[in-house]
């Protein structure tokens, strides 16, 4: 653990609203197939930090030229659909059951991809509490981190709860990292200590030192606790030393920019947002 002075603490008259911030509805994808519940439960714990309205989201992709009605009715079709209805029903009765104690919770529910339901509800949403793509067939974060217009929060297949105790800002001096870091806002008020971390590859020591000061200086107007601003030098991969650093510090969150284009129809991710995508060790808070 780095031994730093803690800077920017929350002064006492603060108000509890302006503490919180705007974070009002969070949507949290569903996963009718598969168990889903730690990713559940980080969203219904932040939904009540936040006092915020929980939707929860689920889709299945069956038979879309049917839905649209070109493909006629069978019976086996008709029995893949009363199945994907009865899973619906029983997973929704589950979210709103674990959602009881909320100020809001919602259940949508669609026979379409998955990914393209978030894409589309996400309108209703300030944050998106995705788990990680498991298979060839799921839904993709990233994509969803791209077009969906809002940050997301990934959460691990090991994590059930988001404390908030230590978070590590992976800062890059990007539009994405900036917005990044504004849309983190009402999470990085919350934390205990945030800490920020630059891992350079060709930027100068002193620059990046600069730059860190001032976004150090801008969480601090916004009443975030700032422990220390770091600047390393990779041993091996960014994404590997950012790790490194984060499994030190004891962090449970990384804020980060999430950088992508599309190629021919296919998203290329950078390197280190890909890693974050696929094997952060903790939850992540994503913005494009």
């Amino acid at each position: 653990m780095l031994n730093t002075d803690v800077r920017g603490a929350v002064s006492a008259d603060q108000s509890e609203q302006d503490r919180l911030g705007p974070l009002a509805a969070l949507m949290v994808h569903v996963d009718i197939d598969r168990d889903s519940d730690q990713t559940v439960e980080v969203a219904v714990a932040l939904a009540e930090r936040f006092q915020a309205a929980l939707i929860g989201v689920a889709g299945c992709a069956l038979w879309s030229a049917f839905m649209a009605g070109d493909v006629r009715l069978t019976d086996s079709n008709q029995y893949e659909f009363q199945k994907a209805m009865a899973r619906f029903d029983q997973r929704g009765k589950k979210f709103c059951a674990q959602g009881r104690g909320l100020r809001q919770a919602e259940w949508r529910s669609m026979l379409e991809s998955p990914g393209e339901l978030l894409l589309r509800e996400a309108r209703a949403a300030d944050l998106l509490i995705l788990g990680r793509k498991r298979s060839a067939i799921d839904y993709d974060p990233g994509l969803i981190l791209l077009r969906a217009g809002r940050p997301i929060l990934l959460v691990p297949d090991n994590a059930s709860a988001l404390p908030l105790r230590r978070v590590v800002v992976a800062w890059k001096d990007t539009r994405e990292c900036r917005r990044a870091v504004r849309d983190a806002l009402p999470l990085l008020q919350e934390a205990k200590e945030v800490v920020l971390v630059e891992v350079g590859e060709h930027e100068a020591r002193s620059q990046a030192k600069k730059t860190l000061a001032d976004v150090g200086e801008y969480l601090v107007r916004h009443k975030v606790i700032v422990a220390a601003e770091v600047w390393r030098q990779p041993r091996g991969s960014v994404a590997a030393e950012l790790f490194h650093f984060v499994e030190e510090e004891k962090a449970d969150l990384i804020v980060a920019g999430g950088y992508g284009h599309s190629r021919l129809g296919e998203w290329i991710f950078g390197g280190v947002t890909h890693e974050l995508l696929t094997t952060s060790p903790v939850c992540c808070m994503l913005s494009h």
